[in-house]
């Protein structure tokens, strides 16, 4: 592919993040910082002096280190289980991990909300309760990334060579000795990888704050969520976001060279002959402790989100969604399933386009400084408020001929912008496989450049393009920092919905919550799973 034709497909995508990315981003900014047309850069140093924002500042880094190194010390036997262990129900327990990590923010707080909140199970048995306890947060960070270690690691790990620590125990090393020096070097880069994901996610936690912190505890994203919607203080949103900008752009400059260090260390023998049953006490101890890990610490919220959703009798909650009580909605909650279900379609499709044609342009490893640095600004949605950008939205695109507040499709185009970057990472290494002898072969034979498309790239990508539209379709369905701006009360999305009415008082609207919330978790479980049916080696990791 010539620069020509890799700048073409790429000028959708730029196109499409500097209009519902950049510019929404900016205007935020620009509204915050300018005051009659002259920058005040000033404000930066007087909002960051301020003890209440350092406070927040330093709660988010503290926070999300913690958050990272329980989930790293929780999820790395987890690892080692899935990459070297054969046991039966392993694949479904893969897909069974990995549905947290698909789950909207705001049905991860809420089934944990249900566990050790106010009533919740723990409050019931012992009378203990971790809501607006730093310890909520910290367990549902780990429940909601637990994926990200075993997946990112474990894929890693599955595809080292066992001879070789084998080799060096043989010479006189011992076990521990053996994986420090042979299998510790190789799987750094992965943990590198993943430890960063995990605190990328876990710095700009929205959701799971918002519902376990209460008034207690409060990140960057929330902060500028409160800056915002409710004290109206644009300036000191606008510096909070330009200092998360800033610790997400750092964030993924080392993440994208620890990937690059991965690269070089992937395939070195096919994972499926690494694996094998448990041998003697210790490996059978390690996979029953992991098996019971997974049982308390990711079934057993989800287990108790569907109980008490099932409080009421005569699945009262449930059919208390069709009704509307005229406070929360203008129209009845269950509204919000068929309003999710359009809205994510309709991201989807923008998504995977946008998406496989950056996919498309990136895929050729000899790809310019420029081209590569665009590969990298993709992942920014994934880090940068969301809520700056839904409320961006709002400011920015109000004038003709992107008049879009009234319009339907502003909702899809936000949950697209989260989309992208999981079409592009899924679809990016198989196109990165595709032999380039075979497009030559196709051009020599006469094939036109949409025809050796159609006919040699397409088949080969298929299965990558479909697991790319899942994900796009799982994430675009929980987003919530941006559509909690942006929805209409007459349509609002099913995030959105928990959201409010955990918000009001009352044992009827907390049902409905927790009923909502299971509907949800039942949709992305059942996305998740058909995609592990369509997993191949080289699409089924982060």
């Amino acid at each position: 592919m010539g620069n020509a034709a890799r700048l073409a497909l790429l000028a959708g995508p730029v196109a499409f993040f500097a209009l519902f990315f950049a510019y929404p981003v900016a205007a935020i900014v620009a509204r915050g910082l300018k005051v009659d047309g002259v920058w005040r850069f000033g404000r930066i140093t007087d909002v960051l002096a301020q003890s209440d924002i350092r406070h927040v500042l330093w709660f988010t880094t503290c926070q999300a280190l913690a958050s990272t190194a329980l989930t790293l010390l929780i999820a790395l036997p987890a690892a080692y289980v899935f990459a070297r262990l054969d046991f039966p129900g392993k694949n479904v327990l893969r897909a069974v991990v990995t549905v947290p990590f698909v789950l909207p923010t705001v049905v991860v707080g809420t089934a944990f909300l249900a566990l050790v909140g106010r009533g919740g199970l723990l409050d019931d048995l012992w009378g203990v309760r971790l809501d607006t306890t730093v310890w909520a947060i910290l367990l549902a960070h780990v429940f909601f990334n637990y994926a990200v270690v075993v997946r990112t690691v474990g894929g890693l790990w599955s595809q080292l060579d066992p001879r070789q620590e084998e080799a060096a125990r043989m010479l006189g090393a011992s076990s521990l000795a053996a994986w420090r020096k042979v299998t510790l070097p190789a799987l750094a880069p992965a943990v590198a990888a993943a430890a960063l994901m995990v605190f990328l996610f876990t710095f700009t936690s929205f959701g799971v704050v918002q519902i376990l912190g209460g008034p207690t505890f409060s990140t960057l994203e929330v902060e500028i969520y409160r800056q915002t919607s409710e004290i109206f203080d644009l300036s000191t949103a606008a510096v909070l976001t330009l200092v998360q900008f800033a610790a997400v752009g750092v964030i993924l400059v080392v993440h994208a060279w620890t990937v690059r260090r991965r690269e070089s260390a992937l395939r070195l023998v096919d994972a499926s002959v690494t694996a094998r049953r448990p041998r003697g006490p210790g490996q059978w101890a390690l996979l029953a402790g992991v098996l019971a890990t997974i049982a308390v610490l990711l079934l057993l919220p989800l287990a108790v989100l569907v109980q008490r959703s099932l409080d009421a009798p005569g699945f009262g909650y449930y059919r208390a969604l069709t009704s509307e009580d005229g406070g929360t909605f203008l129209v009845a909650p269950i509204a919000a399933i068929g309003n999710s279900l359009q809205y994510a379609v309709a991201a989807t499709a923008i998504a995977v386009l946008i998406g496989a044609l950056a996919a498309a342009a990136l895929a050729r490893r000899d790809a310019g400084r420029l081209v590569r640095g665009f590969d990298a600004l993709l992942m920014l949605p994934l880090g940068v408020s969301a809520v700056t950008v839904g409320f961006g939205f709002l400011i920015a695109l109000d004038e003709p001929p992107l008049d879009l507040r009234q319009s339907w499709i502003l909702v899809p185009l936000a949950q697209a912008l989260v989309g992208v970057p999981f079409v592009v990472r899924t679809m990016l290494p198989v196109l990165r496989a595709v032999d380039v002898r075979l497009r030559e072969a196709a051009a020599v034979l006469g094939a036109s450049p949409f025809r050796v498309w159609r006919e040699v790239d397409l088949p080969l990508v298929r299965r990558a393009l479909l697991i790319a539209a899942g994900f796009a379709f799982a994430v675009s369905l929980g987003e919530f920092g941006a559509t909690v701006f942006i929805a209409r009360p007459d349509s609002p999305t099913l995030p959105v919905a928990v959201a409010r009415l955990l918000g009001r008082p009352g044992d009827l609207n907390y049902g409905q919550a927790m009923a909502l919330s299971t509907i949800l978790m039942v949709v992305c479980a059942v996305a998740l799973l058909v995609l592990e049916r369509l997993r191949t080696d080289r699409t089924g990791e982060f």
